[in-house]
């Protein structure tokens, strides 16, 4: 009997693995909007920073390793161009959010824009992206996943650390 071969875990799988991670934490984030409970606003700005901080290291191990090493495998390269500038789009929403002194209405607002815009600009990777570096020629998308996971974790122990 045959058997299907699986894939290694690679680059795309550890970045799917965050967008998968991200987009439930909008999802709690978007119950916790709808509660009335007096903890909700702790609750809600102790989430937010946690997605902030995903979002930014994601963001951070895209921009340093992910999309040079696929700028230089692939031809057509203006979904790169679109990620960089949808990064930086999140970011500015992401500062926004650590800025903001209430957690109010526009507090709950600007979580449920950026989680929309993240979910556009994570589409765009898994559809059309990852695709592309998967079938480049010469990328080592499986020694990638490993240069992207070390950088996630210096990140991740940084960032933690600046929180505290």
């Amino acid at each position: 009997m045959p058997t299907t071969k699986r894939a290694a875990p690679d680059a795309c799988s550890l970045l799917d693995a965050d967008h998968r991670k991200v987009k439930k934490m909008f999802g709690d984030y978007e119950t916790l909007a709808r509660s009335k409970a007096a903890s909700a606003a702790q609750k809600k700005r102790d989430l937010a920073n946690e997605i902030c901080i995903e979002l930014t290291v994601h963001a951070r191990i895209e921009e340093e390793i992910f999309y040079p090493a696929v700028r230089g495998a692939i031809k057509d390269t203006d979904l790169l161009d679109e990620a960089e500038v949808e990064h930086g789009t999140a970011k500015g929403l992401i500062a926004q959010l650590e800025a903001a002194v209430d957690v109010d209405d526009m507090f709950d607002a600007k979580v449920k824009v950026l989680g929309e815009y993240i979910d556009h600009h994570v589409k765009e990777e898994r559809n059309e992206l990852f695709v592309k570096a998967r079938a480049a020629r010469g990328l080592d998308l499986v020694g990638m996943r490993d240069r992207l996971a070390t950088r996630k974790e210096e990140l991740m122990a940084e960032l933690s650390g600046a929180m505290v």
